[in-house]
């Protein structure tokens, strides 16, 4: 229960202050420090045939997440018990965990929508999609930003603080990991199909209670429960990803628009089925009532975990 409390306590700090530039700036990151480490390993062992390349992407797997979780089980072992050690572990898992980076992101989409400013929207989305921006009108920036928005809810909040209130440091530290390694190798295409699959499979597992975890608190925060919850059982499995269309139907079916459908990547069109199909085309105004609707969402998940921490 404490590591519950501290991953509430963790919560609250990101979304007050983020990680601020003059903090980065000294300290960089920890995910840019285990981005450096799946890059060192990916140019030493990605190389040679399918079958070897297949083994190497489970050996990188396996010596990421040792190099993490180690330490972070260290630190953990070392920290106190009550109030202190809560303290400290929400204070060590804070830099895992996204939410102002991820509403920031958002809000940095829809503010130039609002004013009618495609060319600063399509700069904006492009720091958080890979679709071609040039590519997308104001219903196509409005849908990659609020997709990015419900799936990054599950992998950049919601999973790191479930993943830590089961197991403390070494959790979140794990899942974080998993994460990064799928974002930069979990590719489909020639480089990674083989040497990043174990790492794909692996955050497809990991994700899989907590993307349906955060379609139910958007569907609770929303307060059109019964309409989301249609929406996810209909509508998630129709998603190229295992887990992504939970939170992607819920916040679809929440704020009133469809999402998914085709889209552009590296000039070739992906012919998605549509989410939520039948409702209109996000825009600004959807946008806005998105992100209240996040920002709910993230309240709802720090009271759940605060009273989870005192039961």
């Amino acid at each position: 229960m404490m590591f519950a409390g501290a991953m509430a306590l963790a919560l609250i700090v990101d979304a007050l202050l983020g990680w601020p530039d003059w903090l980065f700036r000294r300290l960089s990151h920890p995910v840019v420090w285990i981005g450096a480490l799946i890059s060192a390993l990916d140019l030493r062992w990605n190389h040679g045939s399918g079958a070897r390349r297949r083994v190497f992407g489970g050996i990188c797997v396996g010596a990421v997440l040792a190099a993490v979780i180690l330490p972070a089980a260290l630190v953990q072992w070392a920290l106190p018990g009550g109030l202190w050690g809560a303290a400290l572990t929400a204070l060590f898992s804070w830099p895992l965990v996204a939410a102002r980076s991820l509403n920031d992101h958002v809000v940095a989409v829809a503010r130039p929508l609002a004013s009618g400013d495609l060319a600063q929207a399509r700069a904006a989305v492009s720091r958080i999609v890979g679709r071609d921006p040039m590519t997308l009108g104001q219903a196509g920036i409005a849908r990659a930003a609020l997709e990015s928005l419900a799936e990054n809810a599950s992998d950049g909040v919601i999973a790191p603080l479930l993943w830590g209130a089961v197991a403390g440091l070494p959790g979140i530290a794990a899942y974080k990991s998993i994460n990064t390694m799928d974002s930069m190798i979990g590719h489909r295409n020639a480089r990674y199909e083989d040497f990043g699959k174990p790492a794909a499979r692996l955050d497809d597992l990991v994700n899989l209670i907590p993307a349906r975890l955060t379609g139910a608190l958007l569907a609770l925060a929303s307060g059109r429960l019964r309409l989301c919850l249609r929406a996810m059982m209909r509508d998630a499995g129709k998603h190229r990803s295992p887990n992504a269309g939970w939170p992607e139907a819920a916040l679809a079916a929440a704020v009133g628009v469809r999402l998914s459908g085709p889209r552009v990547y590296g000039g070739t069109v992906a012919d998605e089925p549509w989410v939520n199909d039948g409702a209109p085309d996000p825009d600004a105004a959807a946008m806005r009532r998105a992100i209240a609707l996040y920002r709910r969402a993230m309240l709802l998940a720090a009271l759940l975990l605060g009273g989870l921490a005192l039961m």
